[in-house]
């Protein structure tokens, strides 16, 4: 699963089962407050989700902004409510929205944009294990 995180609407998509396509799912709103986390986690448990990826905003330059430390809180809350059993990892996220309206199509922005962020991880074939040395 990847998440193209927002205050307002988090744009959601997950993967085939053979870790080839990423589709989007509908965006889902407000996951800071009670009944967005908890549509988070249902639809976490649902899908048997085995991995999360949580795009990172990271400046232009390469520097932190407000929303990269925003991201970075999130992922870590979400570490908590899903536990070990489920990792939580942060993925660059520059270009997406950009390459996610270029696609276009019919899911709403955000979760084209996470559904983007999905495919580049899955492309470059980063494996649990890389993954979790990246910190």
């Amino acid at each position: 699963m990847a998440l193209d995180h927002g205050s307002a609407r988090t744009g959601v998509a997950l993967s085939d089962p053979s870790g080839t396509i990423a589709s989007p799912l509908p965006a889902i709103l407000r996951v800071g407050a009670r009944k967005g986390r908890r549509e988070l986690l249902r639809l976490i448990a649902e899908k048997e989700v085995e991995r999360i990826v949580v795009g990172l905003p990271v400046g232009l330059q390469g520097h932190d902004t407000d929303q990269t430390r925003e991201a970075r809180a999130f992922a870590a809350a979400l570490q908590e409510h899903v536990g070990e059993a489920i990792p939580v990892e942060l993925y660059d996220e520059r270009f997406t929205t950009r390459m996610a309206q270029a696609a276009g199509g019919d899911a709403d922005e955000d979760s084209r944009a996470a559904a983007v962020l999905l495919e580049e991880w899955l492309r470059r074939g980063i494996s649990p294990t890389a993954a979790d040395d990246r910190g």
